[in-house]
């Protein structure tokens, strides 16, 4: 029981995930500050970031529900901490697996666009219903085309389980070139998920100052933030498992290295999309996603349906 409480709350759980969400927010920072020729922040930014924000005031607007706007940022972290369990990091073996476990991962993944939304809802505020409106819109788009392109590799792999994913594709790494359209595809519909540019029209700071966060202060807009930040690194780490299982078997140091690399890999290649391209209108985003990257996921599918109707024979 200790060791699992310890896998749990330590390593490689809750603090070892709220750290390196500390450090992918300053990689991602920085890296998207030196693509700009900018600076960039220190390193202790992030950290400072939140401990700033713990130590200020919660502020609740007297029109909203004040049990579900503290609720909602409580309830985000913990749905995306959950997910991180479920990942194979560096091992073959996530620290609880199951069959079945992908559709829990990609629900849980789904839970903290919804509290964003009732967060906002429930704020009373014009900007923040906006915001709330389009973070819903923005979750009809990009969801559809993430489930299917993960779903696709799960087809090919005979399984629902993201540890027995890994295995098969380690086993027959030439697979992983039919699934590199899926792969593009999560990338992209992954700027969606984590409402960065060119889709982070829920809080376009231009239009409708912050958003569904506009009237979160304290330490309840810095469990948003960290939520945002851990969830960067268990979407990255769900790709990387899915699409690049390449150092699941190379023991535990090699494997963890080989782990924090691709996560990183990963963010940089959305660093680099959110400073070649800018904002889009919702709708474009909207037309964008169904007429485009839901077409694609599900010719992916069709192409893992029948190479792997070609390797029954």
């Amino acid at each position: 029981m200790l060791k699992e409480l310890f896998s749990i709350l330590i390593f490689p759980g809750v603090l070892f995930l709220v750290l390196f969400g500390f450090l992918a927010e300053y990689y991602d920072r920085k890296l998207y500050a030196r693509l700009q020729n900018r600076v960039g922040p220190p390193w202790f930014q992030p950290m400072a970031d939140f401990v700033k924000l713990v130590a200020k005031e919660n502020i609740i607007p007297e029109e909203a529900d004040r049990n579900i706007f503290k609720l909602m940022p409580v309830l985000a972290l913990s749905c995306v901490a959950t997910a991180f369990l479920y990942i194979p990091l560096w091992e073959t073996e996530a620290l609880f697996s199951f069959n079945g476990d992908v559709i829990v991962v990609l629900y849980l993944l789904t839970i903290p666009t919804l509290t964003l939304f009732l967060g906002g809802w429930y704020s009373r505020s014009l900007y923040a219903t906006l915001g709330a409106m389009r973070s819903l819109t923005q979750l009809f788009a990009y969801e559809i085309p993430l489930l299917a392109s993960i779903l696709a590799a799960a087809l090919l792999a005979n399984s629902w389980s993201l540890a027995e994913i890994a295995v098969f594709y380690q086993k027959h790494p030439g697979l992983l070139l039919v699934n590199i359209p899926g792969f593009i595809i999560s990338l992209i519909t992954l700027l969606g998920k984590l409402e960065k540019v060119p889709f982070d029209i829920p809080e376009a700071e231009t239009e409708i100052v912050a958003g569904t966060l506009t009237e979160y202060s304290g330490k309840l807009l810095g469990l948003f933030r960290l939520m945002m930040d851990v969830e960067t690194v268990v979407c990255s780490a769900l790709l990387a498992a899915v699409f690049l299982p390449f150092g699941l078997n190379l023991g535990a140091i090699w494997g963890f290295v080989l782990f924090i690399v691709e996560v990183l890999a990963i963010i940089s290649i959305l660093s680099l999309l959110r400073t070649v391209f800018a904002r889009l209108r919702i709708d474009q985003m909207v037309d964008f996603c169904w007429k485009i990257l839901a077409p694609c996921a599900f010719l992916q599918i069709l192409i893992n349906l029948v190479v792997k109707g070609m390797l029954a024979r």
